[in-house]
C-alpha cells in the first residue's frame, strides 16, 4: 500500500499551501520573496541544463519514431483532449479552472519520474532520458505557443510577445548556459544530486507558495465549491486514463517493442510539475496563478500513483515471462 501514499515532495506541496493558506506573502516580503523566487527558478534550469550529457542526446535522437510519438502525445493529444475538456465549462468546471487544465495540457513531460518508472518496468532508459529531455526543451518554445492558439481558440485570451521574453531570459537562457558549460560542471553536478536536490523542489515550493499566497488574498477557497474542486480530480483522471491508453496501446498498433511501449507509455503520459510552476509564473505574470497550477499539483500525484501500479504490473511480466519471480514491490 505504500505506492499509494503520497511521496515526500507531496507532502511538502500540501504543507506549503497550507502555509500560504494562513500565512500568505504580502506586501514588502512579497515583492522581495518574489524576485527571489525568480532566481531560484534561473537556477533550477541552468543546473537542467548543466545535467543534461550531450552524448545522450546525439544517442537518443536516432531513435525518431519513438520520439515523434511521444512528443505527439505531449503536444498534440493533450491539447486537443484539453479543448475537448471546454465543453464542461461553466457548467462543471469555472473558467478558471478550466484554464489550469488547457494550461496542463500544453505542458512538456516530466524528467525524473518518466525515467524511474521507465527503468522499473524494464523500457528503453537512454530513450527516455533522451525523450524527456528533448520535450523539456521543446516544451519552452511549444508550451508558449499552444498557450496562446488554444486559449484564443477556447476564448480565454492569447498570449503576449512579454510572455514569450520572459519565457527565453527566465528559463531557456539559463539552460543554454548550462548546457555551454556542461562539459565542465555537469560531472561534478551529477554527482552532488542530493545536495542539489533542495534546489529542485526548493524553487518550486517559493514559486507555488507565492502563487496560492497570492491567490488567497484574492479569495481562492471562496470562489471555488468542494464538488468544482471535485470536477478537477475527474477531469485529470479521464486526461491521464485515456492518454496511458493511447500511448500502450497505440504503441502496440505502430510495431514497437515492449520497452519502446514502455518509454512511449510513462514520457507520454506525464505532465511537469517542475516545469510547469516556473512556466506558468512567466506565462501568467500579473494574474492569479494559484488556480491555474492547482489542476497541475493534483494531476501530479495522480500521476506517480497510477504509474507506479502500471510500472509494478509490467515488472512483474516481464520477470514471470524470464521465468523468475514477480518484481517485489516499491514504494
Amino acid at each position: 500500500m505504500r505506492r499509494f501514499l503520497p511521496d515526500t515532495f507531496t507532502i511538502l506541496l500540501v504543507c506549503t499551501v497550507l502555509l500560504a493558506s494562513l500565512l500568505p506573502a504580502t506586501g514588502t516580503f512579497a515583492d522581495y520573496f518574489g524576485i527571489a523566487t525568480k532566481i531560484a527558478i534561473a537556477l533550477l534550469f541552468f543546473l537542467h541544463g548543466a545535467r543534461l550529457p550531450r552524448d545522450v542526446v546525439v544517442a537518443g535522437i536516432l531513435h525518431w519514431r519513438l520520439h515523434l510519438a511521444i512528443l505527439a502525445s505531449t503536444f498534440v493529444l493533450f491539447p486537443i483532449l484539453g479543448l475537448a475538456a471546454g465543453v464542461l465549462v461553466p457548467s462543471v468546471l469555472p473558467p478558471a479552472l478550466y484554464t489550469g487544465i488547457l494550461f496542463l495540457c500544453v505542458l512538456p513531460s516530466t524528467v525524473q519520474s518518466s525515467i524511474a518508472f521507465t527503468s522499473m518496468a524494464g523500457g528503453n532508459v537512454p530513450a527516455a532520458i533522451c525523450s524527456a529531455s528533448a520535450s523539456n526543451i521543446f516544451g519552452m518554445f511549444l508550451t508558449p505557443l499552444l498557450v496562446g492558439v488554444l486559449f484564443s481558440i477556447g476564448g480565454h485570451g492569447g498570449f503576449s510577445l512579454d510572455a514569450l521574453e520572459q519565457i527565453l531570459l527566465q528559463l531557456l537562457a539559463p539552460f543554454i548556459v548550462g548546457q555551454i558549460l556542461q562539459p565542465w560542471i555537469g560531472g561534478w553536478i551529477r554527482a552532488r544530486k542530493k545536495l542539489l536536490t533542495p534546489v529542485d523542489r526548493g524553487s518550486i515550493l517559493m514559486v507555488v507558495y507565492l502563487a496560492f499566497s497570492e491567490a488567497v488574498v484574492e479569495g481562492l477557497w471562496h470562489n471555488f465549491t468542494a464538488l468544482e474542486l471535485g470536477a478537477v480530480i475527474v477531469v485529470d483522471i479521464v486526461l491521464l486514463a485515456i492518454v496511458l491508453c493511447v500511448t500502450m496501446f497505440g504503441s502496440r498498433l505502430l510495431g514497437f517493442s515492449k520497452e519502446d511501449e514502455i518509454t512511449i507509455t510513462f514520457c507520454g503520459s506525464k505532465k511537469s510539475l517542475a516545469s510547469g510552476v516556473p512556466m506558468a509564473s512567466a506565462i501568467f505574470a500579473g494574474q492569479s496563478i494559484g488556480a491555474i497550477v492547482l489542476p497541475l499539483m493534483l494531476f501530479h500525484q495522480i500521476q506517480l500513483m497510477a504509474c507506479a501500479v502500471i510500472a509494478q504490473r509490467y515488472a512483474s511480466k516481464r520477470a514471470l515471462t524470464a521465468g523468475g519471480k514477480p518484481a517485489a514491490a516499491k514504494a
